[in-house]
């Protein structure tokens, strides 16, 4: 499929679908660390941040900057949890999929 410069693909909803893969991931990391048995020192930290990048996906396409800082306290908060490693990943790989942020 071409398409021209500018241009980005959006799903049949009309939604970019770098938002929909971020709203996939978060949703996946956030069942997962709900689901984990063991204590997560930070697991209000994380829950609270997932909530946020869950809710910057429903109002079109999020600050990229914004993104990134989720992404850096969510990975603080369980970073260490090998257990959520691959769900923690998607995330990431789903945040670099908006770029890097602008330099001002």
């Amino acid at each position: 499929m071409l398409r021209s410069l500018g241009q980005k693909p959006v799903t049949g909803s009309g939604e970019d679908p770098r938002v929909t893969g971020l709203r996939a991931a978060v949703s996946r990391l956030r069942r997962e660390l709900a689901a984990h048995p063991a204590q997560v020192p930070d697991r209000c930290i994380a829950d609270q941040e997932l909530a946020a990048l869950a809710a910057m996906t429903l109002d079109g396409v999020p600050e990229t900057p914004r993104l990134r800082r989720s992404l850096l306290v969510i990975a603080g908060a369980i970073g260490s949890v090998s257990a959520l490693s691959g769900a923690l990943s998607q995330v990431r790989d789903a945040v670099d999929l908006f770029g890097e942020p602008t330099r001002g």
